[in-house]
């Protein structure tokens, strides 16, 4: 596989000496405008990379906060098609910001398979994450999602040992998501120690760079990761963000925009000012 955006922003982020922000949020929540208009400034704002989750009726690895907002976005009528026109949307205007795609087998499953992967590479997506896909059962997608030049990026886990690890790593590309908790997306704080030594154990196995997330929330545990590894993943904290900002309809208000935004660029000056952070 030729180098992707992916592969491009890690390099960057080593020059310059950083962690990436990496910011997640799910398609069409609360609706297909607000959530566009939100992915359009995330880059502005500081996020280094871009995980756009694929809204289904079961996320069984995420907390309440990705639930809700997968029913939000479901409910406002966001299908996998308006997802990757979401993605369409965004490359328009940005050709340089990586964007991963971040879900489950089954929506991938239903599109079909073939069609999909063809139509998230002609859009723009620079890489997939699916949770519920091990290795020894991605025969039906992997393969062809990296002919298509998308990166195939594994979960590792806290309970991932040496005889595990192995298969986790085999044909994994662009960088290995650490999950830093024992348990689902947005439920507990990392346990930094824990995450200090497990990434060190990751990176005496591969040259990949490493991004930690689940239950990272604050800009003080942003910086902190930030110095153990090459990326920092929040994602419930935003999707809660939204969801604070919704008006008593549960629909977008003035405030909704503004307020992720704001909440994104705390989260990337604590990777750019860690001494700061730090007494947050």
């Amino acid at each position: 596989m030729s180098q992707t955006r992916i592969d491009k922003r890690f390099a960057a982020l080593k020059r310059e000496g950083r962690a990436g922000l990496v910011i997640f949020i799910t398609a069409g929540d609360p609706d297909y405008d607000t959530s566009l208009a939100i992915l359009k400034e995330l880059p502005k704002a500081g996020a280094d990379i871009v995980e756009l989750g694929m809204p289904f009726s079961d996320p069984m690895a995420d907390g309440p906060a990705i639930q809700a907002s997968s029913q939000r976005a479901l409910k406002a009528g966001q299908t996998m098609a308006k997802t990757l026109r979401m993605v369409r949307d965004f490359r328009a205007g940005d050709q340089t910001t990586p964007l991963v795609l971040m879900g489950y087998y089954n929506p991938i499953y239903v599109y079909p398979v073939d069609r999909f992967v063809a139509d998230a590479a002609e859009a723009g997506a620079d890489g997939l994450i699916v949770v519920d896909m091990p290795p020894e059962e991605d025969a039906e997608l992997r393969p062809a999602a990296s002919a298509a030049g998308l990166n195939f990026i594994r979960l590792a886990t806290p309970t991932t040992d040496a005889k595990r690890l192995p298969a986790v790593l085999a044909n994994t590309s662009g960088f290995v998501y650490y999950v830093s908790i024992a348990g689902i997306t947005g439920t507990a704080a990392p346990d930094l120690r824990d995450v200090k030594a497990h990434v060190e154990r990751l990176k005496a196995h591969t040259d990949l760079p490493i991004a930690v997330g689940f239950g990272v929330k604050t800009e003080a545990q942003v910086s902190a990761i930030g110095g153990l590894a090459e990326g920092v993943v929040v994602g419930s904290a935003l999707v809660t963000a939204i969801a604070q900002s919704l008006d008593g309809k549960g629909q977008a208000s003035s405030a909704t925009k503004p307020q992720v935004i704001d909440f994104v660029k705390r989260l990337a000056s604590a990777l750019h000012h860690p001494a700061e952070a730090e007494a947050v």
